[in-house]
């Protein structure tokens, strides 16, 4: 095996890992909070809200410090200490004897499972500059794979023992190590590396940028209120099928691996049949709307059979609307930006999951306590759905307005 083909072998592995761990928790997590907290459904659901916004919230406030470190000591260690450290959470995970060390997990996860952009850039190191975008979408296959495999190996594991899948995880970052340790080399040479600074580890360096691109502040607001929602929807959904269909931690991976499934459909080939048929604005418009409807009707499913056609309508909007959007803002900034103006973006996007599951998980709270303020579980999608509208008037608003400029500046 030549180096590069083993280094690309090993950065595919660690996202797949990266993807297998987050998903792995996924149907598990909720029950296991419950189990260690000693608290009903509701109570436990905002516990869960709060360690699932505080692993995003330790994601966003490490991830530049974690690039700075890759930068100025090379991606290899940074790589391998971060697979060491998930081995540790995992282990941590599936020995906790009290919700605090659980807590403590989550956190070690969000410090050691921030590698994504240490991966890109290594895939960057060693990929010519007309070979990347196969590269990349390498590990967007390795992405959706680990994403798909995860929930199902943890639904089917974690209905035996809540801490099996935690332990398979564990063996799997720690055979990573080994495999990286003999065989990753160094993709960044000493010449090409840069020194630590204050502005690199600010992690609020990025969203300070978003007054570089005023006239994106319309898609940058429908980016993050759409991702509220989206990222709530994720947030509450084992709650919510437990609490609406009774559904056992294997049902609930069952139905996330569907979401992989469908997710990998919709990105890896309808949007690219779509997009030149309507026209990016039309398949933003129309994947919002479809997103909005799917909202309304999820609270109003009656059998859980009906979530899987449900979850591929969804899909079917949300996720050609993602991936459109995010072109649109790219098509509109410099060649030379593009880096900046991604950082951007992944910064709202991680706002938008520490706020999403914490808004989510304290509706559901008040959806399924003794003496509840709302009268149905699945309240918080109705929520969603009222995102999405706002969301859906801001654009057409905006777009008026500027056509209205337009015309009144060429009479």
């Amino acid at each position: 095996m030549t180096k590069n083909k083993s280094a690309l072998t090993f950065i595919i592995a660690t996202v797949v890992i990266d993807m297998l761990g987050v998903g792995l928790a996924w149907p598990i997590l909720p029950q296991l909070v419950r189990e260690l907290s000693g608290t009903d459904l509701s109570n436990s659901a905002v516990i869960y809200g709060l360690l699932m916004s505080g692993f995003a919230a330790v994601q966003f406030m490490i991830s530049p410090f974690v690039g700075a470190l890759s930068d100025k000591y090379g991606r290899r260690p940074v790589l391998l200490i971060s697979l060491g450290g998930l081995c540790l959470d995992y282990i941590i995970l599936a020995m906790a004897p009290n919700l605090a060390w659980l807590v403590i997990g989550r956190i070690v996860a969000g410090m050691f499972s921030a590698t994504v952009s240490t991966s890109n850039a290594y895939i960057a190191d060693i990929t010519p500059k007309e070979n990347r975008a196969a590269a990349f979408g390498l590990l967007g296959a390795a992405f959706g794979i680990g994403f798909t495999i995860g929930p199902l190996i943890g639904g089917v594991l974690g209905a035996v023992d809540l801490q099996y899948p935690f332990w398979l995880a564990a063996a799997l970052a720690f055979i990573n190590m080994v495999f990286g340790y003999f065989m990753l080399p160094e993709s960044l040479p000493q010449e090409k590396r840069s020194e630590i600074t204050v502005t690199k580890m600010n992690p609020f360096t990025a969203l300070a940028r978003i007054g570089r691109y005023t006239s994106l502040l319309v898609l940058m607001i429908a980016l993050f209120l759409t991702g509220i929602a989206q990222q709530g929807l994720q947030g509450i959904w084992v709650l919510w099928t437990e609490a609406r269909f009774d559904w056992t931690v294997a049902q609930a991976g069952y139905s996330l691996a569907w979401v992989g499934v469908c997710m990998a459909f919709v990105q890896g080939y309808l949007v690219r049949k779509v997009v030149p048929m309507f026209g990016e604005r039309k398949v933003l418009y129309g994947g919002y709307i479809i997103s909005t409807v799917a909202f309304m009707g999820i609270p109003l499913l009656t059998e859980g059979w009906m979530i899987y056609p449900g979850i591929l309508f969804h899909l079917i909007g949300w996720g050609c609307a993602g991936p459109t959007l995010t072109a649109l803002m790219s098509q509109n900034v410099p060649d030379n930006e593009q880096g900046l103006l991604q950082g951007t973006l992944g910064s709202v996007n991680t706002i938008a999951m520490i706020i999403g599951p914490l808004l989510a998980t304290q509706i559901f709270a008040q959806s399924t306590g003794p003496a509840p303020l709302f009268d149905n579980p699945g309240a918080f999608y109705f929520f969603g759905a009222g995102l999405f509208m706002l969301t859906l008037f801001i654009i057409w608003y905006d777009i008026r307005k500027r056509r209205a400029l337009d015309g009144r500046d060429t009479a």
